[in-house]
């Protein structure tokens, strides 16, 4: 088989673990990512691969080339001032493409605040962060590009995503994180590597125009979440603050919300049996590995 040519708008750790997701299955394939920093060559666990400029003002206009003969195409570059960059600068481009795979990385806080009840792809968006309004107005881009013939596009509704290096327990052990006052205020989570699992999976289960949640089975309250880390960790209750007195405008946005994310058709469509299907699961495994 000859190699596959991958691109990557931005290289978080969503994109790193969908990476080496990929080189774990021994596909053969090229790399090339945007980033910040200026254009090079890098190298991620014995594999090289080409680095462009890319920022909210310009970008290395070699990248267009790599960009066209891309397979597939993976957005995690979030949107800038509510401007989605990615289609700014390059949906020309894209639109005539040889791509047969191009994934948008949004958010589920595109579903706004649902009183604590289950949302699906099929719920209303009602957004009440900036972040959540420019994530809709982004994945409306999206699936306007190209309407005239099959785009073959998808769009990941991501929870919020914890990690083996980033996650609760990281945090509890820091001291950096309290517990809310904010009584049922569920959310949805998944671990990075079961996005890049699911990506994985995708590249050979691809119906363009679709949208799936990407969560775990359990969602749960910010406070039984961390009341389950401080039992793992055997510590002291962090202080309780109020709302109105955090000073992170995000996070405060995030409290704003309360919903239950239905992961059923990402289950169901991708065969997918999740690594860390709750917190429990995730939790522990980050205990006895990494803490």
């Amino acid at each position: 088989m000859s190699d596959i040519n991958i691109f990557c708008f931005g290289f978080g750790q969503v994109a790193k673990n969908f990476i080496n997701k990929i080189k774990s299955e021994n596909y053969k394939f090229n790399l090339s990512i945007t980033s910040t920093s200026k254009t090079c060559k890098k190298n991620i666990n014995g594999f090289n691969y080409a680095n462009y400029f890319f920022n909210n003002e310009s970008y290395d206009e070699n990248l267009v080339k790599k960009l066209k003969d891309a397979d597939y195409i993976l957005v995690s570059v979030p949107p800038k001032n509510g401007i989605d960059l990615v289609i700014k600068n390059f949906s020309k481009t894209i639109n005539n493409c040889k791509a047969k795979w191009i994934t948008y990385l949004s958010a589920t806080s595109v579903y706004g605040d649902h009183n604590g009840n289950w949302v699906n792809e099929e719920s209303i968006t009602k957004p009440t962060s900036p972040n959540g309004i420019a994530r809709l107005t982004a994945e409306e881009s999206w699936l306007s590009v190209g309407t005239d013939k099959n785009f073959p596009i998808q769009i990941f509704r991501l929870s919020g995503i914890y990690s083996n290096k980033s996650n609760v327990l990281v945090r509890l052990k820091s001291g950096k994180t309290n517990l809310i006052n904010k009584k049922k205020k569920f959310f949805s989570r998944i671990h990075v590597e079961d996005i890049a699992d699911i990506l994985f999976k995708s590249l050979s289960s691809f119906k363009s125009g679709e949208i799936y949640n990407i969560s775990d089975d359990k969602p749960a309250s910010s406070e039984e979440v961390k009341l389950y880390g401080i039992k793992l960790l055997n510590i002291n209750k962090p202080k309780r603050v109020e709302i109105k007195d955090i000073e992170s405008e995000m996070l405060k946005n995030f409290y704003k919300d309360s919903k239950k994310v239905s992961n059923k058709k990402m289950k169901s469509f991708f065969n997918y049996k999740l690594k860390f299907p709750t917190y429990v699961e995730g939790l522990n495994y980050i205990k006895d590995n990494f803490i």
